[in-house]
């Protein structure tokens, strides 16, 4: 818990400007945002430009990094699915944004499945995510997995005794015959503190942006932290298995997390850089009897800015 207001709001402050650079980040020009931050103390202010500029250095560099390794996965035909699993405002999803904001969206996809229907309740637990598993020369990011059942639905009495105890003795099976038909299986969780999650969850209160991110059942997770907590730690005993052990991410810094879950990624594979053959743009083919038809000037959208 956060008792002094002002360290409160500094820190709500901090977590909304995270929020704004996340929109600044799809941009490749510089942008200012003293405007934003005004009020600050100088020395804050100057910190937080630098902090910035080495963020978004590592940040562009690691990125274009992805790009080549995209490459060589599309070139081998090398299959890769990585789970990204963590309480609720972990920073899984902005990762995941990072990670695939200069891909290929046909080679790297997400996969953010919703709750089970009806009729998937009935199925083989599994077997919803299957048809999402990566072909060759394909990247596959789940954002959760079939981890949410050693997690919210083991917290939430979704699922029964028996269906949970099936789940740790079916998952190391099922993570093994993908590692055996050439998939290489990576499974990031995301720590973050207590603390951490609840200054998250008010900065998402008081932005009107970020306040569709907050259901139910994140706020009902705030309640029940400590079973969340011992869910994951029996999650993480019973399915760290050699062919995909989990990798621990420390979250409580959002932008080194993002950093240091790239670079890890980036190691898992020994991937080299594919040679590009030179593009040349073809000259434009004209016509003599070519003729552009008038567009109906109501059909345009309106220029208001």
């Amino acid at each position: 818990m956060i008792d002094n207001q002002d360290e409160l709001l500094r820190r709500i402050h901090n977590d909304l400007m995270d929020g704004y650079d996340e929109e600044i980040e799809m941009e490749i020009e510089d942008r200012h945002i003293d405007e934003l931050s005004s009020g600050l103390d100088p020395a804050d202010l100057a910190s937080q430009k630098e902090s910035r500029r080495v963020y978004f250095r590592e940040l562009f560099r690691l990125q274009a990094e992805l790009v080549k390794l995209q490459d060589w996965v599309v070139a081998t035909g090398h299959k890769v699915v990585i789970v990204f699993e963590g309480r609720d405002a972990a920073g899984k999803g902005g990762v995941i944004k990072r990670i695939t904001q200069r891909l290929n969206p046909r080679v790297c996809r997400v996969v953010a499945l919703p709750a089970p229907n009806d009729r998937e309740r009935t199925q083989w637990y599994f077997q919803r995510y299957v048809p999402h598993l990566p072909a060759g020369g394909e990247i596959v990011l789940f954002d959760r997995s079939w981890y949410n059942r050693a997690g919210v639905e083991k917290v939430m009495g979704f699922c029964t005794d028996e269906q949970y105890e099936a789940f740790f003795r079916d998952v190391p099976e099922f993570e093994k015959m993908l590692t055996r038909s050439g998939i290489q299986l990576i499974k990031y969780w995301f720590s973050i503190s207590d603390e951490e999650q609840e200054l998250r969850f008010l900065g998402r209160i008081h932005d009107p942006l970020k306040q569709w991110k907050l259901s139910p059942m994140d706020l009902e997770s705030r309640r029940r932290w400590e079973l969340y907590t011992k869910a994951k730690e029996v999650m993480i005993a019973r399915t760290h298995i050699p062919e995909s052990p989990w990798w621990v991410i420390p979250a409580d810094d959002k932008k080194k997390a993002r950093l240091n879950c790239i670079s890890h990624l980036l190691s898992q594979m020994n991937y080299s850089e594919i040679e590009r053959p030179p593009i040349t743009l073809p000259e434009r083919v004209r016509h003599e009897g070519y003729r552009r038809h008038q567009v109906p000037g109501e059909i345009y959208v309106p220029e208001l800015y």
